[in-house]
């Protein structure tokens, strides 16, 4: 049900939705550590608002792996044509068609309320990741605001964002350790390390 609401978005997502708050979005880059060459796995890449972020943090050496379950928020973002440096996959975020530890990190930006069953999700990502590599989950709103719009809207009324002991318990469940989890009024983020 996402993926057909995702995909009927896709036009207006850029004009209408995304978040276009750069100082949000730079803040939000600049608490995720990733070095330069990395190799990033960017879920629910959508219209590819953060990649632009995600591929200053890489470096020219680095590399993004764009992933989204909707098609047609995937075709808008390669459209942009941001780098050489972005492959593009449409894929569920659950069967992530790579190979084990083939990640450096993982960003899951504005995604995590869509996972269906986030247990399943984040031990998938753990699968990708490098040892020491680190997952990041974040949004440019609070938990609080991203719930009450999602549940005024019929086909994302279950997609909610979890509290921060509930995303404690989350990380901690699929395997992650030095979990760190901020929700503030106009942000959220968590991130964990693949021991």
């Amino acid at each position: 049900m996402t993926k057909a609401y995702f995909n009927q978005q896709a036009n207006i997502w850029d004009e209408k939705i995304a978040e276009k708050d750069a100082a949000k979005l730079q803040h939000l880059a600049g608490c995720i550590a990733i070095e330069s060459g990395a190799t990033v796995l960017d879920v629910g890449t959508g219209t590819g608002v953060f990649l632009p972020y995600l591929l200053k943090l890489a470096g020219t050496e680095g590399r993004i792996i764009a992933l989204d379950h909707a098609d047609k928020m995937l075709l808008k973002a390669k459209a942009k044509r941001f780098s050489e440096h972005v492959d593009y996959i449409c894929s569920d975020v659950i069967t992530i068609p790579l190979s084990d530890e083939s990640c450096d990190a993982v960003v899951c930006y504005s995604c995590l309320p869509h996972f269906p069953d986030k247990l399943k999700a984040m031990l998938a990502v753990k699968h990708v990741l490098k040892k020491g590599g680190h997952i990041f989950i974040c949004h440019s709103s609070g938990r609080e605001h991203i719930n009450s719009i999602h549940c005024r809207i019929p086909a994302l009324q279950n997609d909610l964002l979890p509290d921060a002991i509930e995303m404690m318990t989350l990380l901690t469940n699929a395997g992650f350790a030095e979990i760190k989890v901020e929700d503030k009024q106009d942000s959220y983020f968590a991130c964990g390390r693949k021991s």
